[in-house]
């Protein structure tokens, strides 16, 4: 019996991500490349310990004239948590979605969000399908929470506010991205931090740090 990927060497472990025994070589190199690994299986569990966060060129951050410091972060931690948990769901509940899905995705929010800074209103989504769904299920769950805080007479949100937050977890999501056509260590990152529940504003968790 030979490996079903190389056809060579011999299979020395089972791969969920096809439903095969397939040798570690071939593992190692089609990892979240040709095969859709589940965020489960424990040989990608053991990979992502060794994984190193991508280092950003400081001058290669998107959306540099959005401030977002530590202050703004202490200030919506709850923001955070909140649409951080609801960007999971929404990649999770989106058939094939990987990182680079969910990125676009957070790009068009982002410029969505920038059009109403300007007191227009022009929501962008991407030409991708599956970045398009995790778009319009993050607008739904925004939607939801406006709704929300209006019923509980709480202080709106601004769109400053989404907009910053946003451009938060766009820089989240460069450094934590391995790379890999098919990866999701961004989403294996928030599942760390973020069990999917339901959050409310009031909530409160650790930042992540990157």
């Amino acid at each position: 019996m030979k490996c079903p990927i190389c056809d060579t060497r011999k299979p020395r472990r089972h791969c969920p991500g096809i439903q095969a025994e397939i040798c570690s070589i071939c593992c190692g190199n089609e990892r979240e490349v040709s095969i859709s690994c589940p965020l489960d299986c424990p040989y990608l569990t053991e990979a992502r310990r060794h994984e190193k966060p991508h280092e950003i060129d400081p001058d290669e951050v998107p959306n540099r004239d959005v401030q977002v410091n530590e202050e703004f972060l202490l200030e919506h931690e709850a923001l955070f948590v909140f649409l951080a948990s609801r960007l999971l769901d929404a990649a999770l509940e989106t058939a094939g979605a990987v990182d680079s899905d969910v990125r676009e995705a957070i790009q068009s929010l982002i410029r969505t969000y920038r059009t109403l800074q300007s007191g227009l209103y022009y929501e962008t989504r991407p030409d991708n399908l599956v970045a398009s769904a995790v778009h319009r299920r993050m607008q739904e769950f925004i939607d939801v929470l406006r709704k929300d805080l209006a019923e509980r007479n709480a202080t709106p949100l601004r769109d400053a506010e989404i907009l910053g937050t946003l451009v938060f977890l766009e820089r989240v999501e460069l450094r934590q991205n391995n790379g890999r056509p098919r990866g999701r260590a961004f989403l294996d990152y928030l599942r760390k931090y973020f069990p999917q529940t339901e959050p409310s504003l009031a909530s409160s968790s650790p930042l992540i740090q990157v």
